[in-house]
Order: structure tokens, then C-alpha cells, then sequence
């Protein structure tokens, strides 16, 4: 990855340019109907070495007790509080650690995602915490389109959730697979012919990572706003195997409500035989953009950090609620941010001023 950081970020989104090659054009039908998913499909981020992770981050606060996940101590946020308490910003510093002090999940790299897994996983094992993972390398990824790529085939596909597994081993761990796999499926956009293979690898998927004594997996089922009807993702995601995962995820990287996503959330629980699921609530503190304004996915203002990382719920179902998009990282060049996937810190401190809790 020729050591630059490469981070999550929210679809859509301009190609990576570690990955910028000719793709095919898009017919205009198929951008349209990826556009208005609003789907999440973010790029891996290369997390640091294991000697990196030791540094320690003092007067970092705690995570919350109900919080078993851990927390990157030299995270992007929590880099910026240290050079904004340098630089006098001391105000602001206080406010960005609601980010820095925070769990977020790890997306490991492409081509070897051993490295990064083990470096955290060695590290929360210093803290008895858990570390939270997105496994996201499915052959044909996003349909040809922003995050277009992923393994070359199904026994390379094989091959990297095999060595992230390996890499897991018996660290505690929570997985968040393949996000838009499943609901690109749904929606029609990834052609019929690859339909039986994704839902044989992700079958799989699951298998090779619950093997792993204290792996959790939780297959992603996109959000309300994009899959409309929870019926239409309940067949897929039987297909792929949720009877054999922890249950589902949803909002991954969205902005959609709690209230809206518990709502469906029951619903698609329902349908599936009673399945458990998490939450991404990393920026949906306010909800969406209102009023159906244009890229309303990307940066879009007055947003705010939403629950907590914790497994705390008060609902039986909910596993937890996650930040498994990395708030304060661009969607994209539009309203004045930054190249998509990079560190943004005046709108991570935006996310954290308005934070709903």
C-alpha cells in the first residue's frame, strides 16, 4: 500500500488512487440507482505496527464500561488532540476526544490484511478488549462503479478471508462482512450471474470466521433508506447464511435515524428467524440531510457523532450500537472537503460539537 494510510469513507466516492485504472463507463441507469442507495462501501484502512499501537495516549478518556471494543490510541482523532493541545486549541482538543477516546473499526488492507489484525489484536489484548473489523475484498465489489474491484476471483476471495482469520485467531473480535454485498443484490445491481457465487463465498465467510473461538459475524443488510422493504434483503441474507452468523448489520456509513433503523431492524429480525444485529451510529446523531437536498451523502453539514460504541442496548436483539464508519473522514471533495478518505479534522470537530450524546 506503499505506506499510506488508506481509510473508510462513505459511498459514493471517487476511486481510490492506489486503484485509479480505465474502468468501463457507466451507463447513466446504473450510477443513478448506486447514487440513490446511498450505499457504504469504504476502502481499508492500513493500520499501524504492533510497536506504533503501544504508544499510549495520556489523559485519554475511557471508554464507556459498556464498551468492550478497543480504541485505537493513535487514531487520527487522537492525533489531533495532541497537536491541537500543542498548538493552544485546548477547547477543541477536549471536544475531539468524543472521537479519540472512542472505538472505531478497522477495514485491513486488500492484499494482506494479516498484518494489521494481528498488529490490533495483539494490542487489545494488552487492554482484554475486543477489536472491530470490516471485511470488505468480495469479487466484483460495487458493482463496477466508485469502489469498483475487490478479490480477482473466488478462490483468491477464499484465500484473503482465510488469512484474515488466521490473523483473528483467538482474540476476541467483532466482523462487520462485506458491506453492499448483500443489498447490491437486492437493489439488482450486481448482475444475476454472480448472484450464486457471492452468496457461496459470503456462506462461507461465515463459516471461516466463526471457526475462530471469539469471532463474531455480522452479515451487512444495508439501511432503511436504500432497501426499502425489509423482505427484499431477508431471502439474501438467508442465502448467505445469517442462521450460521451472529445476525446482520445496518446503516453502515449512512446517516439514517435510530428510531428509523431499530424499526426496520425489528422487522427484518422478524423475517429471518428472530436474527440479532448492530448499528452503525457513527454519524447519525442528527439523521439525514433533510429535504432530499443533492449529495446528501457526501460531508453533508450539520451532522453530528450519534450513540456511542457500546453493547448496552435495552434491546434484546440489538447487539450493540457501532462506529464502524471512522467519523471525520472526507466522503469526498464536495462542500469543501478534503480527497475522499481523508482525515478532515474541522469536520470531525463539527461531528463532535453536535454530538447527541
Amino acid at each position: 500500500m506503499s505506506g499510506r494510510r488508506v481509510v473508510p469513507r462513505a459511498f459514493p466516492r471517487a476511486l481510490p488512487r492506489t486503484l485509479l485504472r480505465t474502468f468501463p463507463v457507466v451507463t447513466a441507469l446504473a450510477l443513478a440507482t448506486a447514487l440513490a442507495a446511498g450505499c457504504a462501501t469504504p476502502e481499508p484502512r492500513v493500520t499501524r505496527t504492533a510497536e506504533e499501537a503501544d504508544e499510549l495516549v495520556r489523559g485519554e478518556p475511557a471508554p464507556s464500561a459498556a464498551s468492550p471494543y478497543w480504541v485505537d490510541p493513535n487514531s487520527d482523532a487522537a492525533r489531533q488532540v495532541r497537536t491541537w493541545e500543542k498548538e493552544g486549541r485546548v477547547a477543541d482538543a477536549k471536544v475531539l476526544r468524543r472521537i479519540s477516546g472512542r472505538p472505531v473499526a478497522d477495514w485491513p488492507a486488500w492484499d494482506d490484511p494479516a498484518p494489521q489484525i494481528r498488529a490490533a489484536a495483539k494490542a487489545a489484548s494488552r487492554t482484554r478488549k475486543t477489536i472491530l473489523l470490516v471485511a470488505y475484498n468480495i469479487p466484483h465489489r460495487d458493482c463496477g462503479l466508485y469502489s469498483a474491484g475487490g478479490a480477482q476471483d473466488a478462490d483468491a476471495y477464499r484465500a484473503w478471508i482465510g488469512e484474515f482469520a488466521a490473523a483473528v485467531g483467538d482474540a476476541p473480535a467483532t466482523v462487520i462482512l462485506e458491506p453492499d454485498a448483500l443489498p447490491h443484490i437486492a437493489d439488482g445491481c450486481t448482475p444475476p450471474e454472480h448472484h450464486a457465487e457471492r452468496y457461496q463465498l459470503l456462506s462461507e465467510a461465515v463459516d471461516t470466521l466463526k471457526a475462530q473461538p471469539n469471532t463474531k459475524v455480522y452479515l451487512d443488510a444495508g439501511n432503511p433508506d436504500w432497501i426499502e422493504e425489509p423482505s427484499k434483503i431477508a431471502v439474501p441474507l438467508q442465502q448467505a447464511g445469517i442462521e450460521r452468523a451472529d445476525g446482520f448489520s445496518l446503516n453502515v456509513s449512512n446517516f439514517q435515524s435510530n428510531g428509523r433503523v431499530k424499526k426496520y431492524a425489528r422487522l427484518l429480525s422478524d423475517s429471518v428467524g428472530g436474527a440479532h444485529y448492530v448499528i452503525d451510529t457513527s454519524r447519525n446523531g442528527h439523521g439525514p440531510l433533510p429535504g432530499g437536498r443533492a449529495e446528501a451523502w457526501c460531508n453533508p453539514p450539520g451532522r453530528g457523532l450519534g450513540t456511542p460504541p457500546t453493547t448496552d442496548t435495552g434491546d434484546d436483539r440489538l447487539d450493540a450500537y457501532l462506529w464502524i464508519k471512522r467519523p471525520g473522514e472526507s466522503d469526498g471533495t464536495c462542500r469543501g472537503g478534503p480527497p475522499a478518505g481523508d482525515w478532515w479534522p474541522e469536520y470531525a470537530l463539527g461531528l463532535a460539537r453536535r454530538a447527541a450524546s
